[in-house]
């Protein structure tokens, strides 16, 4: 089924601002439009429930309804139970409090595996652990291709890797990788495993149950929402960490890994992300349950992509001149293309906009990625992102404004 590109866009009130009129938003890596199901349930939070939640009062009760609403319902979208997902103030954060608890469960000696591949906030956490004796263990990519092949992974497991950590996609190689084979991979060795969805999330949601791992974390800032970090552990993982919150909250789940008090406007704005799947689900014509519309969504959000980006690629790969880092067929990746140039990304990023093309240029905290590739991160690369509300038009006016000015 094609994606209706007309009512997908009327759901972003960006698109009729008139300052944003004309400009082709590609840096969508960095950060999503919003849809407006959250924005109105963010105006409403503010205006009728900014009360402490949970209370004996209606603005409070209704407050605290609107956040657990947004957690159950992520949570069966994400095909997981609804403790098993906890919100936090950012990906980061909520990696570094994950970096904690493993600090405290692991014992010297035992090792966890890192890769190359990764945005610095998944691995920069894991990798301090070695101050206490931790074996850090790296998963290289290819330098040509920045491929991570599972092959590789197999010798480094052993009886004493308790953790692997890996991008479901690089944000600068763009590579889906395979969740599931590289999670049985990891389980068959004893090892528990963490997903950094932050660069795949917004192309789809994904059913996390069904992939496998132990921990699943992304940002919904990126994926049409508030800022805050998403993060999925399972109970049999979390229940074996100690707890990082107050005392008294180590019996609930979803509370063990949020030592801060959540955003309570915000999370309950999340609950506006799986409003506007549904509606595409509804507007669509998919029935089922809500795991069952957010999984056909996805596949329908995935094949608009697809179909945007070969054009892209393909304009790409016809030049001599640059370097597109990553796979070269769409359906292998996902629409975030870098592009390492004889000048600095930074200055291509600022010759685009005045096409009316909003790019990013920089190392976007992939610097051990682009280092391992042999692309100077202080020179950085242009880095071209997009979603599924981008049009074909657009695409077209990028590849004409890169033709103009590479």
């Amino acid at each position: 089924m094609d994606l209706d590109i007309e009512f997908v866009r009327a759901q972003f009130p960006a698109f009729e601002v008139p300052s944003l009129e004309g400009q082709g938003f590609f840096e969508n890596a960095g950060g999503s439009y919003t849809s407006r199901f959250v924005i109105d349930r963010l105006t409403r939070f503010y205006r009728e429930r900014k009360v402490q939640p949970y209370g004996p009062y209606e603005a409070s009760r209704l407050g605290g309804e609107e956040m657990d609403e947004a957690r159950a319902r992520l949570a069966a979208m994400l095909g997981v139970e609804g403790d098993e997902l906890s919100f936090g103030p950012s990906t980061t954060q909520n990696t570094y409090v994950l970096a904690q608890a493993f600090r405290q469960w692991m014992k010297p000696g035992e090792a966890i595996v890192v890769t190359d591949q990764d945005h610095e906030a998944n691995i920069g956490p894991w990798r301090r652990l070695a101050e206490d004796g931790i074996e850090i263990r790296e998963w290289k990519i290819d330098p040509e291709t920045g491929h991570l092949d599972p092959a590789a992974l197999e010798h480094l497991l052993d009886e004493n890797v308790r953790l692997v950590c890996f991008p479901h996609c690089s944000n600068v190689v763009g590579e889906v990788n395979p969740v599931t084979e590289i999670t049985a991979m990891a389980h068959a060795a004893g090892a528990f495993v963490c997903v950094d969805g932050v660069s795949y999330a917004p192309h789809g949601f994904p059913n996390v149950g069904e992939l496998g791992p132990d921990i699943y974390l992304f940002s919904a800032y990126k994926t049409y929402g508030p800022h805050q970090g998403i993060m999925v552990i399972r109970r049999e993982l979390g229940a074996q960490l100690p707890n990082q919150a107050h005392y008294f909250n180590a019996g609930t789940l979803y509370k063990r890994f949020t030592p801060a008090g959540p955003d309570h406007a915000q999370v309950a704005a999340c609950a506006g992300m799986v409003d506007y799947v549904d509606a595409l689900a509804e507007h669509h014509g998919i029935g089922g349950s809500v795991s069952e519309r957010a999984s056909a969504v996805h596949d329908m959000m995935r094949a608009h992509e697809v179909r945007l980006l070969q054009p892209l690629l393909d304009a790409l790969r016809g030049r001599n001149d640059l370097r597109v880092l990553g796979p070269d067929r769409a359906e292998m990746r996902a629409p975030t293309v870098a592009v390492a140039l004889r000048e600095p990304g930074i200055e291509a990023a600022r010759r685009l906009a005045g096409h009316g093309i909003m790019a990013g240029g920089g190392d976007f905290y992939a610097v051990r990625a682009l280092e391992a590739m042999g692309v100077e991160p202080r020179h950085g690369v242009l880095r071209l992102s997009f979603v599924h509300y981008t049009s074909a038009d657009e695409v077209d006016r990028l590849i004409g404004a890169l033709e103009r000015e590479l």
